[in-house]
């Protein structure tokens, strides 16, 4: 079901940083974001340093910051504008 211990055992490649790995030190990548649906596929891989840095968000203030967008209140675009604006004055503040 889950494939050979073999088969995990090989080494990828990580798509961010290009270093080879082995499969047991990489995260998968699914850039169809389904990675359940695992038939036909074929997944992409980030070293755990790069998966750390580029996938992992910080969700401090994540709630706040969803109300003040207007998460469930407004339409999807109104919502994307306002959060992508509070958003990038969070980053600014760092």
């Amino acid at each position: 079901m889950f494939g050979s211990r073999n088969a995990r055992e090989r080494s990828v490649t990580c798509i961010a940083c290009g270093d080879s790995v082995a499969r047991s030190d990489a995260r998968e990548y699914d850039k169809h974001g389904d990675r359940w649906d695992r038939r036909d596929k074929a997944f992409e891989h980030l070293c755990k340093p790069c998966f750390a840095d580029l996938c992992r968000q910080p969700r401090e203030g994540l709630e706040t910051t969803l109300d003040a967008a207007g998460a469930g209140e407004t339409d999807r675009d109104t919502f994307l504008k306002r959060f992508r604006e509070l958003s990038e004055g969070d980053s600014a503040a760092e």
